[in-house]
């Protein structure tokens, strides 16, 4: 209900609305990302007939619901069911997991999902041999390498569990953990073929997203300091301590060993790629933190209740009170900060009747310019269709792919920048007209931000 309700108060962000967009056609996958997230939102858009911001986070809302199921499934299948209540709590409380994948629409929602179905999967496949959870642990690595590139850290995880474990060993010896890689893949192999057929495009993007940038001592610490911040610090420590405790006791204790395994390799990658790179993301390893909440629910579950309630209790209250200032602050402003968070938070929606009241869209096959791949993705869902929407940069993303420059040579652009763009500054991005000339400033929020403005200018001719 809070994640219906918040999601509903509130517009898409920034991410949020050029996977909209960008997404309205389906392809077998995407330059940003694999598939399933784009998909999910475009599905939901379809079916409904609109893709309204809680329309478009629904089937995030819904996944985040079972996934706490799963997470309470997956402990109490190693541990308790006790331990699996406290394990689905933490996950619920923690930012990164239950504001952003909980109801946003990112690719994160549902890698965490297919995550904890192939882990328990797995659970059941080690413990019973039963071909059909193997082939389930097959069915929920490829949703999850469909959802997120960086699920293949888990699994590779998975892979370490069963060379370290004496007593599970025996199993690369059989054909059951091979079939179930071989489920993954061939669910994979849309995305293998649509980057065969785009130059590895998302492949290199991902991949080269961790360059070199010199050695950076202090970069895994900043990393893992933000690590904490997403995840609160008290409840980033406990899952800490809790991995450290399952490595201590090693492959004697195959389940925590397990949960070890999973997790580490996410963890420990991204804190050693900061060495060399300012490029590492905070939340790129949260599907390793993700495998530790169930140790976190076996600690906190031997912890007395006199402890663990209150500080369960406090997170609760200051997680819905930080989601009611964030829903407020952007419907409202009330904080008046020198720089205004919640304006990513703001549908451009005010655009389409501005271009369309200064006959802006009355020519066909009007064509819309964004500055960015950022703007492009408000603009268009702003526009909701609208027009057609190109990319004037360098980084274009997914819109490079859409809406190529070439297609669109000769034609008028109506561009839409939030900074003032004349000829020689697009030009200076390799984006050349004719001639750039302002038309109008258009206020995309006037009774709460006056100041968010957009100014229009037709750029008369693109040329190659």
């Amino acid at each position: 209900m809070v994640r219906v309700a918040f999601g509903a108060a509130i517009g898409l962000g920034i991410d949020e609305s050029y996977m909209v967009a960008a997404g309205r056609d389906l392809h077998l996958a995407y330059f940003d990302h694999p598939p399933l997230a784009w998909w999910l939102a475009a599905g939901a858009a379809r079916l409904t007939g609109t893709d309204a911001h809680l329309v478009v986070r629904l089937p995030f809302i819904l996944l985040f619901a079972l996934s706490t199921w799963l997470m309470f499934r997956l402990t109490a299948a190693l541990f308790s069911q006790r331990a699996g209540v406290w394990a689905a709590l933490a996950l619920n409380l923690s930012p990164v997991f239950g504001v952003t994948s909980g109801g946003w629409v990112l690719p994160d929602g549902p890698l965490v999902c297919a995550l904890l179905a192939a882990a328990i999967a797995l659970v059941h496949a080690l413990g019973t041999g039963a071909w059909r959870w193997w082939l389930a642990a097959g069915v929920g690595a490829g949703l999850a390498l469909l959802a997120k590139y960086n699920a293949a850290l888990v699994l590779a995880g998975a892979l370490l569990y069963l060379a370290t474990q004496p007593r599970h060993r025996h199993w690369l010896l059989r054909p059951q953990p091979y079939v179930a890689a071989f489920v993954a893949i061939v669910l994979f192999a849309p995305v293998i073929a649509w980057n065969a057929a785009h130059g590895w495009a998302s492949f290199a993007f991902q991949g080269g997203r961790a360059g070199g940038a010199g050695l950076r001592p202090l970069g895994p610490l900043i990393v893992l300091g933000g690590e904490a911040v997403y995840l609160l610090p008290w409840i980033w420590l406990p899952l800490v301590l809790a991995g450290l405790g399952a490595l201590r006791a090693g492959p004697a204790d195959s389940r925590r060993w397990l949960l070890f395994c999973l997790g580490a390799p996410a963890v420990v990658l991204f804190a050693v790629v900061a060495l060399r790179t300012k490029t590492v993301m905070f939340h790129w390893a949260a599907p390793g933190y993700l495998m530790l909440f169930p140790l976190l629910g076996s600690l906190l579950e031997r912890l007395p209740a006199r402890l663990t309630r209150p500080v369960a209790a406090i997170t609760a209250v200051l997680l819905l009170a930080g989601l009611g200032v964030v829903a407020t602050e952007v419907r409202w402003e009330w904080l008046s900060l020198p720089r205004d968070p919640g304006a990513e938070a703001v549908d451009w929606s005010a655009l389409r009747p501005a271009l369309a009241a200064r006959g802006l869209l009355d020519r066909p096959n009007t064509v819309v310019g964004a500055t960015g791949w950022r703007e492009a993705g408000k603009i268009d869902y702003g526009l909701g269709g609208a027009a057609t929407v190109i990319c004037l940069s360098r980084d274009p993303r997914e819109y490079g792919l859409i809406a190529p420059l070439a297609a669109f040579v000769g034609k008028d652009v109506v561009i839409v920048a939030r900074r003032p763009v004349s000829a020689e500054t697009l030009a200076a991005q390799g984006i050349r007209f004719a001639s750039v000339a302002p038309i109008d400033r258009v206020p995309l929020d006037p009774a709460v931000r006056p100041g968010l403005q957009v100014q229009l200018y037709l750029g008369a001719g693109l040329q190659p």
